[in-house]
């Protein structure tokens, strides 16, 4: 171990706890002295320095300090000033503008936590933002405590992920997380890191991925002592964590991290490990990634491509995929790009999936559309066929997200109806949306609350409405079955998690859509799905199907299981007859309600 007057030699950046004290690293090149005060010295700032490395690094060994005690930085500038500063690596916080605390990531109990997640095309998403999730307090924000109240809820709705919003701290109680003050920090009022470390250990308990959302687009851009850390700038910008041109200018901010810079690259490399290592998820989410490739996140001009942003994707993504081979790396890729999912050695980025604006949009605008006759169905299945570097599993489909509902819109029975979510067209449609998503190729989310039929829009102050559980019972029933199915619990549904996709019937007049899913063909895996986007009853319908025999109804949306005042429509099991029909060699006659989603599939 490093002597008192010498710098460390105890690996690793932040405040490190070891057997003979913490030790303490920070970068801060432009610093001429550095010391960290903090609990263990009584807040004095002078009695202990940190040593130079002679690379712009600074750091010392303190053997009187411990977990738990609080510090921070004071560094000092050759012309005189001082600034006072939250380790940029604290992995816990006071909060936002407080102080760093000592924590030591090894001393949480993880059990025998050996969770494997689920391979793409078995996933089913639930996007969730825990300081509205589930709140059982006098109206303060929820927290990862909270949530895991709520984990058997999830487990029995039947999803095997959640996809947390941003937990990195943030300024004040209440935020959507995409505005980070403290990087490493865990987020105070959700219950820091350990609150996190309890809510991951938990949903694997119960059989659910976690995947964290991430922001590396921008900084902050308040409560940020990232900013002019150690007094230097250009331009009057933000320093050595930032851009200091034009580069920095983000539509949050002028606080795009210095992708070129190798301390800023390794700072956002570590923080994705951390989250890997650490913390066991299973995934991460890349908020924003068009603003890493490109100054104003537009994939039509070139000449602003930030040629290191997507070099640090690569590099990132290249060492998760090596170390972490299950991991899933998602991007929110929008407008869409084909090669932020393309290997690395293709030129792409290397993500796994990106969330895909050409499925969200189309089929969002499709359900919320009210007049059945401007109900566009190319559209629909241009959204349904489309795929990245010839593979169906490499976007995220949806209909609600964080964003989608938010910013302007609303949640989708909301946009059908405002001011009327249990109304029977929001009902009806919505889940004609959501049965799309639940069958279509693609890694499907829903946003949570979705399956509550949760009204008006997403707000950072605007908790779930759990009363709804009883409320819209029949409605959560019908989003159970339809992940079952997607999931193939039954076994008599695995063309659902297959890669194919045949669109045999597109009917404008009818407003019918119908496809063929499979992975192998044949019963127990060839799933025929059909969609009635249009307020009317067809009886005795002809239509092809794949094979002959019988073909069993799985799910008919209209049924009067999922709400008293659907139509009921009986959905008989079909026998298919040989004979070319849309393109297939058998056909069969179905009847299918008003927006209504049916499934059929053959027994084994």
């Amino acid at each position: 171990m490093s002597k008192n007057n010498q710098p460390s030699q105890v690996d690793g950046m932040g405040a490190i706890v070891h057997d003979e004290g913490v030790s303490f690293r920070v970068w801060a090149p432009n610093a001429k002295k550095v010391y960290v005060s903090g609990s263990f010295n009584k807040w004095n700032k002078t009695t202990m320095p940190l040593y130079s490395e002679n690379n712009g690094y600074w750091s010392a060994n303190v053997p009187q300090a411990k977990v738990g005690d609080e510090y921070k930085y004071t560094i000092y500038t050759s012309d005189g000033r001082n600034f006072s500063r939250i380790d940029p690596y604290a992995r816990q916080v006071t909060n936002s503008i407080g102080n760093g605390v000592i924590y030591d990531p090894n001393a949480f109990d993880w059990g025998d936590d050996k969770f494997h997640i689920a391979h793409g095309n078995e996933l089913v998403i639930y996007e969730m933002h825990i300081g509205t999730f589930y709140v059982n307090g006098d109206g303060g924000p929820g927290t990862f405590d909270s949530a895991i109240e709520r984990m058997s809820y999830l487990q029995a709705l039947g999803v095997n992920a959640i996809e947390v919003m941003p937990v990195a701290e943030f300024p004040g109680d209440f935020s959507w997380g995409y505005n980070p003050s403290q990087p490493f920090a865990v987020e105070s009022i959700y219950g820091g890191p350990d609150g996190f470390k309890r809510f991951v250990k938990a949903a694997h308990e119960h059989g659910i991925a976690v995947i964290i959302d991430v922001v590396y687009n921008h900084f902050g851009p308040t409560d940020m002592d990232l900013w002019q850390f150690d007094g230097w700038s250009e331009n009057e910008m933000g320093g050595i964590y930032f851009y200091n041109d034009h580069r920095a200018n983000t539509p949050w901010g002028d606080t795009r991290p210095d992708y070129g810079r190798g301390e800023v690259r390794q700072y956002i490399r570590d923080n994705v490990m951390m989250y890997l290592e650490e913390y066991h998820v299973d995934g991460l989410r890349w908020d924003a990634t068009a603003h890493i490739k490109n100054i104003e996140g537009n994939e039509g001009n070139p000449a602003n491509d930030i040629a290191e942003g997507w070099s640090l994707m690569q590099w990132i993504n290249n060492e998760v995929r090596e170390r972490f081979p299950e991991a899933i790396l998602i991007a929110e890729q929008l407008p869409n790009n084909e090669y932020i999912t393309k290997d690395t050695g293709a030129g792409g980025a290397g993500f796994n999936a990106q969330w895909d604006g050409q499925f969200v949009h189309p089929v969002r605008g499709a359900v919320i559309t009210n007049d059945d006759e401007f109900r566009n169905l190319n559209e629909v299945a241009g959204a349904l066929e489309t795929r990245y570097d010839l593979d169906r599993y490499r976007r995220v489909i949806y209909t609600e997200s964080h964003d989608e509902v938010a910013n302007g819109r609303a949640r989708v029975p909301e946009e059908i109806w405002p001011g009327n979510v249990e109304s029977w067209f929001s009902r009806k449609r919505s889940t004609l949306g959501a049965a799309l998503v639940l069958t279509a190729p693609g890694i499907p989310m829903i946003f949570q609350g979705q399956e509550l039929l949760e009204d008006r829009w997403f707000h950072d102050q605007d908790p779930l409405e759990w009363n709804r559980v009883a409320e819209q019972n029949s409605i959560l029933q019908l989003y159970k079955d339809l992940i079952a199915l997607r999931l193939n619990v039954s076994e008599v549904t695995r063309g659902l998690t297959g890669q194919e996709l045949h669109i045999f019937r597109v009917d404008h007049e009818a407003k019918l859509l119908a496809f063929h899913r499979w992975a192998e063909q044949g019963p127990g895996d060839s799933v025929v799905v059909v969609a009635n986007m249009a307020n009317q009853t067809l009886e005795n319908f002809v239509i092809g199907f794949p094979r002959a025999g019988i073909w069993k109804t799985r799910f008919n949306s209209d049924a009067d299981v999922y709400s008293g005042d659907f139509t009921n429509t009986p959905s008989f099991d079909v026998e298919a007859q040989e004979g070319d029909t849309d393109g297939l060699p058998c056909y069969g006659e179905i009847n299918i309600g008003p927006y209504t989603v049916l499934i059929f599939s053959q027994d084994e």
